[in-house]
């Protein structure tokens, strides 16, 4: 059964710091590239962050490039999400996507709730 699970959403106030995680079974983890994405109420989900199969290429939204950095451990089938400087804006429900580039298969986690507020 093919299982991602988000965790370390939460309130933070703006400036501060917060690392998500997702956590992958029921696939091979290495053989896909893992993205996150994320969702504000009212708005399409929003394309934040990808890395490739081996960590070695990364990619991100123009509004959160300098501030997020996404990484992985595939010994750990774990892919992170360290989000810094946050603003108001970075509020929304973030998602994490497994993608398989040869077969084109992709999961979705359920989702975190991140709120950044003052």
């Amino acid at each position: 059964q093919v299982q991602l699970v988000e965790s370390g959403g939460g309130l933070v106030q703006p400036g501060e710091s917060l690392r998500l995680s997702c956590t992958a079974s029921g696939f091979t983890f290495s053989n896909y590239a893992m993205s996150w994405y994320r969702q504000a109420p009212g708005k399409e989900r929003e394309f934040v962050a990808v890395v490739t199969r081996t960590g070695a290429y990364t990619n991100y939204g123009d509004s959160m490039k300098g501030r997020f950095t996404i990484s992985r451990d595939n010994a750990k089938s774990t892919v992170y999400l360290q989000m810094n400087s946050l603003k108001p804006e970075d509020t929304a429900v973030y998602y994490c996507k497994a993608a398989n580039p040869i077969t084109y298969a992709n999961y979705w986690g359920q989702g975190t709730q991140v709120t950044v507020s003052s």
